[in-house]
């Protein structure tokens, strides 16, 4: 299990976005409220955003706690961006422990994290993957069908493992894709923009919870959600 979020708006620091808030992903790597599965997400960290003048995101990323982080902690208030996407990792049994394995992974100008689990023998290897750790193989496999076909990836996957946990957040830089498949979601709509997160990140009780099995879409022009399934 992990926990993630993707903000898509006016440009916030990533300190405001990952570390300030009250039950925000620095609180959640020691201390989840939603988490079903594993009590620490302490196993990496890493953020993504865009930078003005780039096409290309650029990525964060450590193989230690988050909480253990003083660079970062000491550069966030400084770094800014209208589109962000960060995680912080409890590895799956048997993966990888470095900070390739940590997401947010890439595919040109898409972000992507996976918050949950697949049996990696329904993924065939992929020499494109970042790790060999189920997150980023399914990442490769995501980027590689396109992610115009999102949705049926997704089901595809699950049809193979129906054990798997599938929870997504990808982001573009100008709007955020999220699926949930065996963990929730949450979003909140705010006046300058829209953060989809694992858990709400304070007891604001504007935060909506996004059922299980649905494709989240979020753009400037406000969030839609579709079901994947009956």
């Amino acid at each position: 299990m992990c926990r993630h979020l993707a903000w898509l708006g006016e440009p916030r620091t990533l300190a405001s976005l990952v570390l300030e808030p009250s039950h925000g992903l620095l609180r959640q790597s020691y201390a989840p409220r939603r988490q079903s599965r594993g009590l620490l997400n302490a196993d990496g960290w890493g953020v993504g955003f865009f930078a003005d003048g780039r096409p290309e995101p650029v990525r964060w990323r450590s193989a230690r706690p988050l909480w253990g982080d003083a660079s970062f902690v000491s550069v966030a208030p400084v770094l800014a961006s209208g589109a962000v996407l960060a995680a912080v990792r409890s590895a799956t049994e048997g993966m990888p422990m470095d900070e390739s394995a940590a997401a947010p992974f890439t595919d040109g100008q898409w972000l992507l994290s996976h918050n949950g689990r697949v049996d990696r023998s329904v993924l065939p290897a992929r020499g494109d993957a970042e790790s060999v750790c189920d997150s980023a193989v399914l990442a490769a496999h995501v980027f590689a069908a396109g992610v115009g076909a999102l949705a049926p990836t997704v089901c595809e996957v699950a049809r193979l493992d129906p054990a798997a946990s599938l929870n997504l957040l990808l982001t573009d830089g100008s709007r955020i894709l999220a699926v949930t498949w065996g963990d929730p979601l949450s979003y909140l709509e705010d006046a300058d923009g829209v953060v989809v997160a694992s858990e709400p990140w304070d007891d604001d009780p504007r935060w909506v919870d996004v059922p299980d099995r649905h494709l989240l879409e979020v753009t400037p022009d406000g969030v839609t959600r579709t079901a994947l399934e009956g």
